[in-house]
């Protein structure tokens, strides 16, 4: 029996897999809600990654992470309730004007206590924690803003990782440019992201490999 060449559309077969996703915790399920009548509710992560994400979280029972872009705090709300309870968040982002919409629902689901916001750039937070003595000490980093700093920000998260700890960046397909040729490329910083995937597959410290969920996330282990 020969297999079919075709095995739909690439939005069909998105479509399915939502489909057959667990249902979000009931928090993060209001936050996406009211979300999709915000202007700026496109940004939010798409939730196939972030239940990827947290499940690995679980599995490898983490307890430190960073994230990198908080917007409204729905990933920073699902590491949270992924992590026991004396685990930790650091939240980077440069404004409070979405983070405090996502506060109330860190609050609602109880896990307000593991999420560390830091409201200055990514780059002096990443440093500062470093110049805090907690290299190595990081289980996983999620970068998912400030694309245009994307590399300072790889090279700052390989110090703050334990070894076999995880740094994933999110759009690494930046919303299909990265699939064109890259004398098409239109954006500031899409020419930084695809010059850090090239970096990323040829980096002997870390073992990586590039997820098709949501818009791409490059999963990267520190050696």
């Amino acid at each position: 029996m020969n297999c079919p060449r075709e095995y739909g559309s690439d939005q069909q077969r998105r479509t399915y897999i939502n489909s057959h996703m667990s249902e979000l915790h009931p928090v993060m399920k209001k936050l996406r809600q009211l979300m999709e009548t915000h202007p700026r509710g496109f940004i939010m992560s798409d939730p196939n990654p972030i239940m990827v994400l947290s499940n690995m979280l679980k599995l490898a029972a983490v307890k430190k992470c960073i994230e990198v872009g908080v917007f409204t705090g729905y990933s920073s709300l699902a590491w949270a309730l992924s992590i026991p309870e004396d685990g930790k968040v650091v939240a980077c982002d440069i404004s409070t004007e979405f983070t405090d919409i996502g506060k109330p629902f860190w609050k609602e689901a109880g896990v307000d206590h593991k999420i560390d916001l830091r409201i200055a750039p990514a780059v002096e937070t990443l440093q500062s924690l470093i110049e805090a003595g907690e290299s190595g000490t990081f289980d996983f980093i999620y970068v998912d803003g400030d694309k245009l700093n994307a590399d300072v920000i790889y090279e700052l998260s390989l110090k703050l990782l334990r070894t076999n700890g995880i740094i994933a960046f999110d759009n690494s397909f930046m919303h299909g440019y990265l699939l064109k040729p890259e004398e098409e490329d239109e954006r500031q910083d899409v020419p930084v992201i695809r010059k850090l995937n090239v970096k990323i597959q040829q980096d002997p410290r870390v073992t990586a490999v590039m997820l098709d969920v949501g818009d791409g996330v490059y999963m990267c282990r520190k050696n």
